[in-house]
């Protein structure tokens, strides 16, 4: 259908007809959904500007979007600012902490793309958020699982039982593969390549790409294919991880069975989820020597800014690895000057010049302290036949 019609009376009125928030966003699920973006994306924009009619409408402001501005804009990022999680949820109960800085983003970051939408299809002039500020969400160092934590993980897993099999190697896959949970469950016998030891994913936008799985993984992955996959409810569910009835297994069951397991392991200070499997993958793909361009194509990330984040999670490794490869650790000086008499010489040359340390220094004493221990070292440098090279104030001689 090129085009959606309401019903008014004896006339038909095109949904683009009116300004109106609910209309519109009626318009864009159609739009976007012809332009290829997936289902999730069109649903968080849809959903983010219904969280904004619904404010509007309570507030009894204006929910035309010509009349809608940076003012009334900014009233509804004060009112997430202060909401309560789950405020108004059907479901679930009112808690005490606040919207998180990553929920807000993600809301205003929607309602702007559905604005600059609007433009684009010249239902409106300007976009109200195009110079408004959007707060940043907070950067936050993302928790990962310790050895330790997975070693817990894992062993509260079953795995004599088909089920149970199952979760374990959906949980080293997703480990090994760093893929999203939603590219995991969307994998058919027909992307497997275990010979090979590749997976065929689909990722965002719809963007394919072979993702390579180590030879524990391969040998999981027949195991459970050839003994523990239940039969598929119907002929044509070729999905590789089934549930105990045949049929795919979703996204939330994923997360309901990690967050289950995590519990009885007794895992705290990390949520317990397969993006957390994710984190941990790359991080560690990195610790263990993989370069930041091969992750990036694992992940499917379309640049390398979105990757530089767990290089940042990396970084409690800088130390360790300074230890080993610090550049004047590991520098031959000329004049015989090895590690060892650099090593032995600061040791020295500590005791003998703090001791003899004349009360008049050249420079004052404050700044004297706060000077690089290079160039303390070097002012003290032994001059010929053990003397001191440093500078004495007349005073003292």
């Amino acid at each position: 259908m090129l085009r959606q019609f309401l019903r008014k009376g004896d006339e038909m009125v095109s949904i683009f007809s009116t300004t109106d928030l609910a209309r519109l966003i009626q318009g864009y699920r159609f739009y976007a959904k012809t332009e290829g973006k997936s289902d999730e994306t069109i649903t968080i924009v849809a959903n983010s500007v219904g969280y904004l009619e619904n404010f509007l409408r309570s507030e009894g402001l204006p929910t035309n979007v010509t009349q809608i501005g940076s003012r009334e804009i900014r009233a509804f990022i004060l009112y997430l600012q202060q909401k309560r999680c789950f405020r108004g949820h059907p479901l679930n109960k009112t808690q005490e902490r606040g919207l998180s800085g990553h929920t807000i983003n993600c809301y205003l970051r929607s309602i702007r793309a559905f604005w600059s939408w609007l433009v684009s299809e010249e239902i409106i002039e300007a976009n109200p958020l195009a110079r408004l500020k959007i707060p940043k969400a907070p950067k936050k160092v993302i928790r990962t699982f310790s050895d330790v934590q997975l070693e817990q993980l894992l062993s509260v897993i079953d795995t004599c039982t088909a089920e149970g099999y199952r979760d374990q190697a959906i949980i080293l896959t997703l480990l090994d593969t760093a893929l999203r949970v939603s590219e995991l469950v969307n994998i058919r016998l027909d992307d497997l390549w275990l010979e090979e030891g590749l997976i065929k994913v689909m990722g965002k936008g719809g963007k394919e790409r072979f993702v390579p799985i180590g030879k524990s993984i391969q040998r999981i992955l027949w195991r459970y294919i050839n003994k523990y996959r239940a039969e598929p409810a119907t002929p044509n569910c070729d999905f590789l991880f089934l549930t105990t009835h045949g049929r795919p297994m979703t996204k939330d069951r994923i997360d309901k069975k990690m967050s289950r397991y995590g519990e009885k392991a007794g895992i705290k200070g990390v949520r317990c989820s397969p993006h957390t499997l994710r984190h941990t993958a790359a991080v560690r793909f990195l610790r263990n020597g993989g370069d930041v361009f091969s992750l990036q194509r694992m992940l499917g990330h379309s640049t390398l800014e979105m990757t530089r984040h767990y290089c940042e999670l990396a970084d409690v490794d800088v130390k360790r690895a300074h230890a080993t490869a610090s550049p004047v650790d590991n520098l031959t000086l000329k004049h015989g000057w090895s590690k060892m008499r650099i090593v032995n010489e600061a040791a020295r040359h500590r005791g003998s010049v703090m001791s003899s340390r004349p009360r008049n220094l050249d420079c004052p004493q404050s700044d004297y302290q706060g000077m690089p221990k290079i160039v303390k070292r070097a002012r003290r440098a032994p001059g010929p036949q053990g003397t001191s090279t440093r500078k004495v104030s007349p005073s003292v001689v």
